[in-house]
């Protein structure tokens, strides 16, 4: 962990909260954090930086998250500085009104914003701890996930790779209250290296050179007009809560505005021991924009159709032995046989019901190479889905890549990705392909320009 790591752009948290992160991590086990928020969803106008100090100690392989390291950490000191009256006042309100008595005169009334002053929230010595209100907590640093990968020299001039680190620290639960004692289980964006991060990356640079008196300030980014229509991946294995290994894969018709998706679900953090396939199909609404989050749009899903694959034997037996058209034709799964579940209303065991309509927030971007990417709204940390307008999301999963446009339904990719075998009912079935190759799709528009 030696070194500094920064985000590669804005972050949204649920609340929403935008912020970046610049991290620097010392070879006698300390740290020293910044976390600089936002008031807007460009990371442009800054409200108020965090300063953290504290100690870390790597422990054991995670018994939980396949693949990531159990931490344990204590803080020493929290410092705040705001970056206007505004924030000022309306932090020092969160605090007076809900913290402890030790708090309550936090800033008292009227008292005047110091531009770059430094005031304490937490301290360990004089075991004072204001931070509450804000919904702090480091508990992102109790599970921790570095990978290495190279990067192509894209130049023509260049030729070989370079390397590329990234930190994945634990995920921040969807619900507030549950924040202060969640023990992450899944993963954030993930920072990269200070020194060996993808290039290009404008904002890197930005916030490795900012601290708590001088938050970066990264540029305006155009809200870009929600056009589905196409085909978009995953760029990566992702991880979800509850330990959940996935990747997907979504068509969207925006002619008649229906949808499909496959879902690839594995059972470990490289995404190459497959478990399940889902493939789900439905309608979705217009997008309106977003009213409590800046720079999203909500829409709403329905699924009306899935049909399933297991992949392995645990999964098979898992199924067979679920409740009697609960999921499917009873005892009828076998591996690598698609079965369609619509007929039973879902499947029970999976936790699919059909139909179902999820609420849903969505964004567009595109990165520093001109791709453009779909962030889809972050899942419910309880596992639950949002099926209602109260549980629409308010942050992003990881983005997916558009792999064809609206004019070329990238159909291939779908032939391509199946082997024709026989289900339950004597049709041909579809059996995905490993993982490999929806990578290998996402590496070659990545590395096209």
């Amino acid at each position: 962990l030696e070194g500094r790591w920064v985000s590669t752009g804005c972050e949204v948290r649920p609340g929403p909260e935008f912020l970046t992160r610049s991290y620097l991590f010392y070879a006698n086990r300390l740290f020293k954090a910044y976390q600089f928020y936002y008031w807007d969803p460009s990371c442009h106008n800054p409200s108020y930086s965090l300063v953290i100090k504290g100690k870390l100690r790597l422990r054991q392989a995670s018994w939980i998250t396949r693949g990531a390291t159990e931490a344990d950490y204590h803080l020493h000191k929290v410092g705040i500085v705001f970056h206007s009256r505004k924030a000022m006042e309306e932090v020092s309100t969160w605090i007076n009104q809900t913290s402890s008595e030790g708090c309550s005169g936090f800033l008292p009334p009227g008292r005047t914003w110091a531009p770059g002053a430094l005031y304490e929230l937490l301290s360990a010595k004089s075991e004072r701890d204001c931070t509450a209100a804000l919904g702090f907590a480091m508990h992102e640093l109790s599970l921790v996930r570095v990978e290495r990968h190279y990067q192509p020299l894209l130049q023509p001039q260049q030729s070989g790779s370079r390397l590329v680190e990234e930190l994945y620290l634990g995920d921040i639960h969807t619900e507030w209250g549950e924040r202060l004692h969640y023990r992450p289980t899944g993963y954030q964006r993930p920072m990269q290296s200070a020194v060996h991060h993808v290039h290009p990356c404008p904002a890197c640079g930005i916030i490795y050179r900012a601290d708590e008196h001088h938050p970066p300030i990264l540029p305006l980014r155009a809200q870009l007009p929600m056009q589905l229509s196409g085909s978009w991946v995953s760029t990566h294995c992702e991880v979800r809560p509850a330990v959940l290994f996935l990747t997907r894969y979504f068509i969207f018709h925006g002619n008649n505005h229906t949808w499909e998706g496959y879902y690839y679900h594995y059972s470990d953090p490289l995404c190459k021991q497959p478990t399940f396939t889902i493939y789900a199909s439905g309608h979705y609404t217009h997008g309106i924009p977003s009213s409590k989050v800046r720079g999203g749009t909500e829409l709403a899903f329905k699924v009306t159709q899935a049909r399933v694959t297991p992949m392995d034997q645990v999964t098979v037996m898992m199924l067979n032995s679920s409740e009697p058209g609960s999921c499917g034709l009873t005892n009828s799964w076998s591996t690598g046989v698609e079965q369609d579940i619509t007929p039973t209303n879902g499947c029970l065991a999976l936790g699919i019901k059909l139909p179902h309509t999820e609420y849903e927030l969505f964004k567009m971007e595109h990165d520093t190479k001109d791709h453009s990417l779909l962030y889809v709204g972050e899942r419910p940390t309880d596992g639950s889905s949002p099926d209602s307008p109260a549980k629409r999301p308010t942050s992003y999963q990881a983005p997916l890549i558009q792999c064809a446009g609206p004019t070329e339904e990238f159909s291939n990719y779908v032939s391509l990705k199946y082997l024709g075998k026989k289900d339950a009912n004597g049709n041909e079935a579809l059996k995905p392909l490993p993982v490999a190759f929806l990578l290998f799709i996402a590496l070659l528009f990545l590395r096209w320009d």
